[in-house]
């Protein structure tokens, strides 16, 4: 198939990789250039405009930061989509997804955020979450079998899907804030905090994720594969979302994250939520 990839940032200059590794006609767009020409070494075709990625694309998939970045491009879409299907993966949020749906009413979209981060999306083993017109999720899922494990359909509705991978990212951002806790009590208490990893290795309350990110709190290693940032503003996406359910928790991990930025780390990795414990 022909996919144009708009936003070549550390998700979408995977992305754009794999589909082509997998066999696809890939052009890709970014607002600055200079960050996508790389992948034209790739056998990657880099457009001036996005109307110059999007003519003629059976699939366009948008990986931007957020909901207004989406908007910004959205009429340059449609305008250039003609039967193209647009795979809209971008964390916005259900109602960042429905002011989308609305700006491009009429046309072929599906709500088709992934859950995984830089490594998952260079390896095509993301995870779509799609939700949208079932016959629209079939004309694409070459696209997605190239970019993902697995996908997970979530229901007709778009929003469904935006929905979900708020709930994904909930888990990310409280696993990753958890595990920078326990480092930090155990330092606090006088215990090696490596101890902790030690211990919960191999048992029911282990997770290959806390070992990751632990390991590279323990390291200060911060090399960005999910930046402090874009959790930050996903996390409240989900203080919008919570409506009646207690958000005391999203809340405290909003500030976590908020004091890493603050502290110079909101482009780098996640595990850097570690430093708003010291």
């Amino acid at each position: 198939m022909r996919v144009a990839v708009l936003g070549t940032g550390t998700m979408g200059a995977g992305m754009a990789r794999t589909l082509r590794r997998e066999g696809h006609d890939v052009s890709a767009w970014n607002r600055t250039r200079s960050k996508a020409e790389p992948l034209a070494g790739d056998g990657i075709e880099v457009a001036d405009s996005v109307a110059g990625a999007v003519t003629d694309a059976d699939a366009v998939i948008t990986i931007l930061f957020d909901a207004d970045a989406v908007l910004s491009v959205t009429d340059q879409i449609i305008g250039a989509l003609g039967d193209g299907v647009w795979l809209q993966s971008a964390t916005v949020g259900p109602d960042g997804m429905r002011r989308i749906a609305e700006r491009a009413a009429g046309a072929n979209l599906l709500d088709a955020p992934v859950v995984g981060t830089k490594k998952p999306a260079e390896e095509g083993a993301l995870v779509p979450l799609v939700s949208g017109p079932k016959a629209l999720a079939e004309r694409v899922q070459p696209v997605l079998d190239a970019i993902g494990s697995k996908t997970v359909f979530v229901g007709d509705r778009v929003g469904l899907a935006s929905g979900l991978k708020l709930a994904c990212n909930a888990w990310i951002a409280s696993l990753t804030a958890a595990t920078a806790q326990s480092l930090a009590l155990a330092a606090a208490v006088g215990a090696d905090p490596q101890l902790f990893l030690q211990t919960i290795s191999g048992g029911p309350t282990d997770s290959t994720y806390a070992q990751l990110k632990g390991s590279a709190m323990l390291e200060g290693a911060y090399a960005t594969s999910f930046a402090v940032d874009g959790l930050a503003k996903d996390v409240q996406l989900m203080i919008d979302s919570a409506g009646s359910m207690p958000a005391d928790l999203l809340r405290t991990l909003h500030s976590l994250y908020r004091t890493a930025s603050g502290r110079g780390h909101g482009g780098d990795d996640i595990a850097a939520v570690r430093t708003a414990f010291d």
